[in-house]
């Protein structure tokens, strides 16, 4: 194949399961190759097969992103069997449900290491082949709680804030060396994946997400448009709108607000059950691409760059009255559910 006619790479971290492997069918569909990292072998492998069903060439390779080395090595064969790198994305993630009091520092330092680690591992991977070559597009999978935090996630809003201030920071110094590498950021709501049947639970209930919940192809698209378009970030659905800018202007009765509706929002009301959880080792048999909220799930979202909210919003008295109004309208939600 020459190199005018070989299909473009992409890279996609946490590949197995929820938006992970909802972005990898995206990109499939779209005409990449793919390479695809995450721990558990079985799941890579029926991955694979649903990908290659899509017509994609794809290479899985077992890794533990909280491992640099693995994601280096890994990085190296995607590029010398694949070709160049031409999109990584970054999405592997882990959580404990509880309040941060109850958990131990082994978990916190767990969540830390995958959630924060991991990304700037793939990143720095990525990077090592993008840069001699002035292209490619790094795509950060955040979320809303890298602005507004909430109870019971602490390791892991820590993590996503951190994974922003790292980009950030990463983003300046890309400007600073003329470097035509592009560094993206989607800050996701909440979506309907298999997180919540396999985190770690510390709570008496089953967890859930913070309505309202989305299908994890609402992220993927979401993820591939930022992929081509490289906007700074890219804010997914209303709650996410609401909560990033409702957090610029009172952050101060979202706390009061989150305390309770975040708490209980995130319980069933089920009794929690015994069962594996995916921190240190992998469950095996239950990576797909849904959860289990299919019922309340809603497929499509709107989706804006920052850059452009920010305008809309003009940085005047008429922008801050229309954020507070989205900040009042997330709040009077939250209370009704």
């Amino acid at each position: 194949m020459t190199q005018a006619t070989r299909k473009p790479v992409a890279v996609i971290c946490g590949a197995t399961a929820g938006i992970g492997r909802a972005t990898a069918l995206e990109f499939a569909r779209a005409g990449y190759q793919l390479g695809i990292i995450a721990r558990d072998e079985k799941a890579l492998d029926e991955t694979r097969k649903e990908l290659e069903a899509q017509g994609a060439r794809v290479l899985a390779i077992p890794v533990d992103v909280a491992e640099d080395e693995q994601v280096y090595a890994a990085a190296d064969r995607f590029e010398g069997e694949l070709g160049p790198i031409e999109v990584w994305v970054n999405s592997a993630m882990a959580t404990v449900f509880g309040p941060a009091m109850e958990l131990k520092p082994a978990e916190l330092r767990r969540v830390t290491d995958v959630t924060y680690h991991g990304f700037v591992h793939g990143t720095l991977a990525a990077l090592r082949h993008m840069q001699p070559r002035n292209r490619g597009t790094i795509v950060q999978v955040g979320s809303a709680l890298s602005y507004r935090a909430i109870p019971l996630q602490s390791a892991y809003c820590a993590a996503k804030f951190a994974i922003r201030g790292f980009t950030d920071s990463l983003r300046c110094e890309l400007l600073h060396q003329n470097s035509a590498v592009r560094l993206t950021m989607v800050q996701l709501p909440a979506h309907n994946t298999p997180q919540f049947d396999w985190s770690r639970n510390h709570m008496e209930e089953q967890p859930q997400p913070v309505p309202p919940i989305y299908e994890p192809e609402v992220a993927a698209r979401a993820i591939l448009k930022a992929a081509r378009q490289a906007p700074r970030e890219l804010w997914v659905g209303k709650a996410s709108f609401q909560s990033i800018i409702g957090n610029m202007v009172m952050p101060g009765l979202l706390d009061r607000m989150l305390a309770k509706q975040a708490w209980d929002g995130q319980m069933t009301g089920n009794a929690a059950k015994r069962r594996p959880d995916n921190l240190e080792e992998p469950v095996p048999n239950v990576h797909r691409t849904h959860g289990r909220f299919e019922a309340e799930a809603k497929s499509k979202a709107v989706s804006l760059s920052s850059t452009t909210t920010r305008l809309l919003l003009g940085g005047t008295a008429l922008g801050l009255a229309a954020a507070a109004t989205l900040a009042g309208a997330a709040l009077r939600g939250a209370t009704k559910k």
